[in-house]
């Protein structure tokens, strides 16, 4: 109790504009107490205006009041010092400006510690305690701090919003419930809370269902990739060692094929040169029988010559014959190399292109970066109006045919083979190819955004975009979002946005749906292949409006 007390006696002798024990206290006329310099200060500002207020109550005094002194106040400051004042709050328990701030504190305020929904005010820990103490306030709704309090109060009757209309899809008062949304469909906030936090709940386990099932998948992958390095692996390795043991064949052979053309040559050359010895050995003997045939008739004695002529030998044939071969042998093994070489070449061609193909046939097609920012996606952005001949009986189009408003009774439009007449949905009178981006806003219980081919069915339930092979659509309520195509629902995760953009890349089969405010935020991406033009879409499967934003 008296640690207590001496806090009660600090705040009393604080000054509430520098919040430290007072410096010369002065007491003014409305029973506050300030610093001397500080008040002095804060009036300085207020010189121009002559009227000078408390900063506390605001109780103007005209004129500048003069100041003096509290001396008994001094004396109890200093006395309070003596015997062991509590230290000032730290810095970080006041409330700066992202902080929520205390509604009770004067002069600088603390921190709150919890904001009260029944109270609609935010407190810190000391004047939080009432809540925690008394039992007026046991059944009080404390939550974490919130600076949103007072859009719990209902703006036409100032009471407290404990009820949501879901009819019209908004928070309302009792009294609300008793005038405008007399006999809509009502039920209490905690209730739709509790029910809204059910399909939370079923989203997040089908959120973690398909991490979990994403996970596996990334694991299989990457098994797939470990697989496929292996195999690489183990095929370069192979391809390695064949085509160096071919290369040393290739080696070895050519090798053989020269010392072949070595030897032949060597004995054809042998050969030659043994002609061309017996050749020049012929050729000296004819020489010297020239020589003793010239001597001879020389001779002019009759007996001496007749006797000497009979002496000779007769002339003997030549043994020499020259045997020119042509080099075929050379030229036919030159041949033959130059055949394997070109063979060598064919199946290497043949087989590098095979290889080639079949890697060209399991290739994805990747498409071109999808641009990131808004000013990015406004460069592909479409003019895109609704076609009157397609809009079901119980939507009416305006603005242009830019605006689809879901009336909930037929409208006077003429018979046409291309109406809706199952589905409130309408296509739109343009056509979407290459790459296109398209912005919808929507307000109401629901809409859904979609893409279509021209020839998707007009009757039955499987006309509704998403419910077929021709369409692809996102379904957008006030609590989620869903993908829909062939009759196939994928939960999407993502903000509440009233505003989606569409962006299509046709040639490359590419369609994202993404939630449009300050940045772009990606819903869901799908990668297929376009066989036809199509065509946007707006089914309003709950009262609604929706409208394709002018872009350009």
């Amino acid at each position: 109790m008296a640690q207590q007390g001496v806090q009660l006696d600090r705040e009393t002798i604080s000054c509430s504009i520098c919040l430290d024990p007072l410096k010369d206290p002065v007491a003014l006329n409305c029973g506050h107490n300030y610093c001397m310099d500080c008040i002095k200060t804060h009036w300085d500002t207020e010189d121009e205006k002559k009227i000078y207020s408390c900063p506390q109550c605001r109780k103007v005094f005209v004129p500048r009041p003069v100041l003096v002194k509290n001396t008994m106040l001094a004396d109890l400051v200093e006395e309070l010092k003596k015997t062991g004042l509590q230290a000032a709050p730290a810095d970080h328990c006041y409330a700066g400006p992202e902080d929520v701030a205390c509604d009770v504190c004067t002069g600088r305020k603390l921190k709150a510690l919890k904001s009260c929904l029944v109270c609609l005010a935010s407190y810190c820990e000391k004047h939080l305690q009432p809540h925690y103490e008394l039992p007026v306030f046991k059944k009080h709704k404390l939550v974490e701090p919130s600076k949103n309090l007072q859009e719990n109060l209902c703006s036409s009757h100032n009471e407290v919003m404990k009820i949501f209309c879901r009819t019209d899809q908004q928070f309302i008062c009792i009294l609300c419930s008793m005038d405008e949304h007399k006999g809509h469909d009502t039920v209490s906030a905690a209730a739709e809370h509790t029910e809204r936090q059910k399909e939370l709940d079923v989203s997040g386990r089908n959120i973690q269902q398909r991490i979990q099932d994403g996970e596996k998948d990334v694991k299989v992958l990457q098994k797939e990739v470990e697989a496929i390095n292996g195999s690489a692996d183990k095929a370069v390795e192979h391809s390695e060692k064949t085509f160096s043991q071919l290369i040393r064949l290739i080696q070895k052979t050519s090798s053989d094929v020269k010392q072949q053309l070595r030897a032949k040559q060597e004995t054809e050359v042998s050969r030659v040169r043994d002609l061309q010895e017996k050749l020049e050995q012929e050729i000296a003997e004819l020489k010297r029988r020239d020589a003793e045939l010239k001597t001879l008739s020389l001779t002019e004695d009759h007996n001496q010559f007749l006797h000497n002529y009979r002496s000779l030998p007769a002339l003997s044939e030549s043994t020499s014959s020259i045997n020119i071969r042509p080099l075929r042998y050379f030229e036919d093994l030159t041949a033959a190399v130059s055949e394997v070489r070109e063979k060598l070449q064919d199946v290497l061609r043949k087989t590098l292109r095979n290889v080639s193909q079949t890697g060209t046939e399991v290739a994805v097609p990747l498409p071109q970066a999808e641009p990131k920012t808004r000013a990015d996606f406004l460069r592909y952005s479409c003019d895109i109006t609704l076609d009157p001949n397609t809009a079901h009986k119980d939507l009416l189009l305006s603005d242009g045919n830019r605006k689809v408003t879901y009336m909930g009774k037929a409208q006077p439009y003429s018979r046409h083979t291309d109406r809706f007449t199952n589905c409130p949905q309408v296509l739109s009178a343009e056509s979407l190819t290459g790459c296109c981006y398209l912005e919808v806003e929507w307000k109401g219980r629901g809409v859904s955004v979609a893409v279509a081919y021209k020839n998707i069915s007009r009757t039955g339930q499987e006309s509704e975009f998403g419910m077929n092979d021709k369409s692809w659509a996102l379904r957008c309520d006030l609590f989620s979002d869903t993908f829909l195509h062939n009759k196939r629902k994928t939960p999407v995760s993502s903000p509440w946005s009233s505003r989606i953009g569409v962006y299509l890349d046709h040639s490359a089969g590419v369609l994202s749906f993404y939630s449009v405010s300050e940045t772009m935020t990606l819903l869901h991406r799908v990668q297929t292949t376009f066989t036809q033009p199509l065509r946007a879409g707006i089914n309003m499967f709950n009262a609604a409006t929706a409208e394709f934003r002018k872009l350009k």
